[in-house]
């Protein structure tokens, strides 16, 4: 009998093959297995124009509803200091359900035409479709779902035309009225035609600037009207107040209280965190005003432990401990060191990087696109992170950091994580120039792969190959009262005497946007007791299911 190649790993891995090797924990899917033949243009030139380094952003997406991911990816395109010789595209590929992709961009009228930085996917108008939203140096586009494998660009209809250079956003229902609100990061001031140019003598030659030579901008907060409009969210709030350089936000809610919070991650200037304290009492009544209080600072999360702001780029947030409450993670450029926050339970946070290993493998890595999740459905958080140094001329005057960097991934053990990129497999022992980052499961084998967009290069697709033998349930969230995309739902479930809980955060990583559906792992316990759903509010309500199927993905809508 000849064996599929699925076959023979799945039997190597069980060890069923006497000197079969198991196959790694990761394992690159190449281009001509996968049919992506896309490659993100830069844009690079001897200019040095700092948005040619920041790009690109990737994205997981069920966009034709049949339950299988698709990919979306974001490209540069013509602005004001770059006319590309032949028109650029970003594109969005369609999974055959057999491990390969369809590029679809055309007939779906997706392919951008701005330059491109970042994808946001939510469905904005609940109707069970997922629309997608595009940031960029010049205009934000945003495309609305027709339920027929088309889309419509409808960015100026619906009131998100969004100036300036706007790099990671988040779609989150911040006033619990069941629709999703859109919070849009500001990166600087870049000016409007003629750009600050930055060189070195010694090298006689131009390179990125460091950000700290741009005046930072305010970021942006848009309502949902729920007539397909949005409105401007503007004076008078910690939002419009707080000038940064926002790289990456995640949406999750940091004490417990059903609000969804946000934090920003800045570069060369403090994170923020704005906690949401609900409807403004300061507002006329009936206003619809909420409140955000910016507290990076006495939450212990806008600084390094120095005291001193450094090049926040990505962020996640998850229970990694599973104490109940959500810690935040932000990456920064080397020498700084990336920050793991636990969270202290009274709005403040501890940065416990040092005793998790993290401090010591970032020191000399620049870090972007990064992922909680649970890669071998063990039921315990682990985190992968994509990494690449801003500077491509880095190498000629600090020999001990590179342009090109290696992945890195840590496995939760005991309660606390272990650097395990060594045991990974051969794509974490290259270095890549990499910025976003998502994590789906393409071939819906309940195991969570990586999708990474690599900076002037081909997006990378890990295939999850770990946890062979570990049990899970993948939960596909259909929110009725709550938003349809169910954003803030809490998760909690019992497998082999363990009790785990989740929250349904939204955004994290840098600039990309994940598969939607929850995968909630049983470890070698062969079945789930039961699994808790406290939908978000308004509904609030809280849904019990015993003794769900195990191994599968399973819908499961809000109930009346």
């Amino acid at each position: 009998m000849k064996l599929s190649r699925r076959q023979i790993l799945a039997l190597a891995t069980a060890k069923l093959l006497p000197g079969a090797a198991a196959p790694p924990l990761f394992e690159e899917v190449p281009a001509s297995v996968s049919g992506i033949s896309w490659v993100h243009e830069n844009a690079m030139s001897p200019e040095h124009y700092l948005p040619e380094a920041l790009g690109p952003g990737v994205a997981f997406l069920d966009y034709d509803n049949d339950g299988w991911m698709d990919i979306y990816l974001v490209n540069s395109g013509p602005c004001d200091f770059y006319k590309p010789d032949k028109p650029l595209r970003n594109a969005l590929y369609k999974n055959n359900r057999d491990g390969t992709f369809t590029d679809v961009t055309e007939k779906a009228g997706v392919s951008g035409g701005t330059f491109g930085m970042g994808v946001a996917v939510g469905d904005y108008d609940n109707d069970g479709w997922p629309d997608i939203f595009v940031t960029a140096y010049g205009k934000c586009i945003l495309y609305r779902n027709n339920h027929d494998g088309t889309f419509t660009d409808v960015t100026k209809k619906v009131g998100l035309e969004t100036p300036g250079w706007t790099t990671s956003a988040v779609w989150f229902d911040y006033d619990n009225d069941g629709r999703l609100d859109l919070f849009v990061c500001s990166f600087v001031d870049y000016g409007t035609s003629a750009h600050v140019s930055c060189g070195d003598n010694k090298l006689g030659k131009r390179y990125y600037c460091i950000p700290r030579f741009f005046k930072p901008t305010a970021s942006f907060l848009y309502h949902n009207n729920g007539d397909g409009t949005f409105t401007a969210v503007e004076g008078g709030t910690d939002i419009a107040r707080s000038l940064g350089k926002g790289l990456g936000v995640v949406a999750t809610d940091i004490n417990n209280d059903g609000n969804l919070d946000l934090f920003v991650a800045n570069d060369t200037v403090q994170n923020f965190l704005y906690v949401n304290r609900g409807p403004d009492k300061a507002a006329r009544p009936g206003s619809g005003k909420w409140k955000f209080e910016e507290m990076a600072l006495p939450a212990e999360v806008a600084f390094g432990e120095q005291g001193q702001p450094r090049s926040g780029m990505g962020v996640d947030a998850a229970d990694v401990f599973n104490s109940g409450y959500q810690d935040l993670f932000v990456a920064n450029v080397d020498q700084e060191m990336f920050s793991l926050y636990r969270n202290q339970k009274d709005e403040t946070f501890r940065d416990v990087a040092h005793a998790n290993g993290i401090a010591q493998s970032t020191r000399l890595l620049s870090g972007w696109g990064l992922k909680f999740f649970d890669y071998d459905n063990d039921g315990s958080v682990d985190l992968i992170l994509a990494n690449g140094h801003p500077d491509d001329m880095i190498e000629l005057y600090s020999p001990a950091v590179k342009y090109r960097e290696p992945l890195l991934l840590f496995h939760q053990e005991n309660g606390k994580l272990r650097d395990v990129s060594r045991d990974a497999g051969p794509a974490f022992y290259n270095s890549w120039p990499a910025r976003g980052l998502a994590a789906g499961d393409f071939n819906n084998d309940g195991r969570l792969d990586v999708l990474i967009g690599n900076n002037g290069g081909p997006p990378l697709l890990l295939r999850n190959n770990a946890g062979a033998g570990n049990h899970w349930l993948g939960l596909k969230l259909e929110g009725v009262t709550c938003t349809r995309d169910a954003i803030g739902a809490k998760i909690r479930w019992s497998a082999g005497g363990v009790v785990r809980s989740r929250l349904k955060n939204s955004g994290g990583s840098y600039l990309s946007s994940h598969d939607p559906r929850e995968i909630l792992g049983a470890g070698n316990s062969p079945k789930i007791d039961w699994v808790e759903i406290t939908w978000p509010k308004p509904s609030g309500k809280v849904q019990r299911l015993d003794h769900p199927p195990i191994d599968r993905y399973i819908a499961v809508r809000e109930s009346a």
